[in-house]
């Protein structure tokens, strides 16, 4: 029997009802907008869609690749700052992420641990980005609350002589660090709760297990790391006075 997810009618309808699901479960819990989760699904299907259109295409080129990389980067740079809503902020949340993204997507091509293939490392890229890109909107929220909820303590600290940098980080660095719970909780409970994307999607690849557990460790770790060099630029950033409200 094949592994694959097969595509027909039966897939859209279940895909329906769960969206529906989400979306009754929202409105009526006084959760948010229940639009917000029709939309967000209607987007996810014209979007991947489009994409199993074009990636075909894309893969066929490193430069075609490249730009696909690039345009991931934009989108999710511009995505996280409008979840924080920083006026002029969306170059320092693009440098918050390109701080966390680079290094580690060159760490692993430069030692050639991820071959250099486009069909590789794009899903690497997106992954990576796609986590960084949720840890700084997080980080950047919570540390501008913090600061807000907390400006008394912040004038308080300047008033004892502390910097503005340092004033600020002593009372959203904690706050912020928080961003980094949900994938150190992911990294500590892999394989025992969860079994993450990239696992599976080997699997139903045809990879053995070990080879789907090794590719899914490098994705967490290199997640893990990039998401912490993510959340400290964002935290610096608001420190400074770079994103602000």
């Amino acid at each position: 029997m094949s592994a694959a997810i097969e595509a027909g009618p039966l897939l859209a309808a279940v895909l329906a009802v769960f969206v529906l699901i989400a979306a009754t479960v929202v409105w009526r819990g006084g959760l948010g907008s229940g639009r917000a989760v029709l939309v967000a699904a209607v987007r996810a299907v014209v979007q991947l869609a489009a994409v199993s259109l074009v990636i075909t295409a894309i893969l066929r080129s490193g430069w075609w690749t490249a730009g696909f990389v690039l345009f991931m980067f934009a989108v999710a740079s511009f995505t996280a700052y409008r979840r924080v809503e920083a006026p002029g902020g969306w170059p320092w949340f693009a440098a918050a992420i390109a701080a966390g993204v680079l290094p580690v997507l060159a760490l692993v091509l430069a030692t050639g641990v991820v071959p250099g293939k486009p069909i590789v490392v794009v899903p690497i890229a997106g992954i990576v980005i796609g986590g960084a890109m949720t840890a700084t909107a997080q980080a950047g929220r919570r540390a501008l609350d913090e600061l807000k909820t907390r400006h008394g303590e912040y004038e308080a600290a300047l008033a004892l002589g502390f910097m503005p940098r340092a004033a600020a980080l002593e009372i959203c660095r904690p706050s912020a660090g928080h961003a980094l719970i949900p994938g150190l909780d992911q990294t500590r409970t892999v394989g025992l709760v969860t079994l993450p994307g990239a696992y599976v999607g080997m699997l139903l690849g045809g990879a053995s297990p070990v080879q789907a557990g090794v590719a899914q460790l490098l994705v967490l770790i290199g997640l893990l790391a990039a998401q912490s060099i993510a959340v400290l630029a964002t935290v610096e950033f608001v420190a400074f006075g770079r994103i602000s409200w």
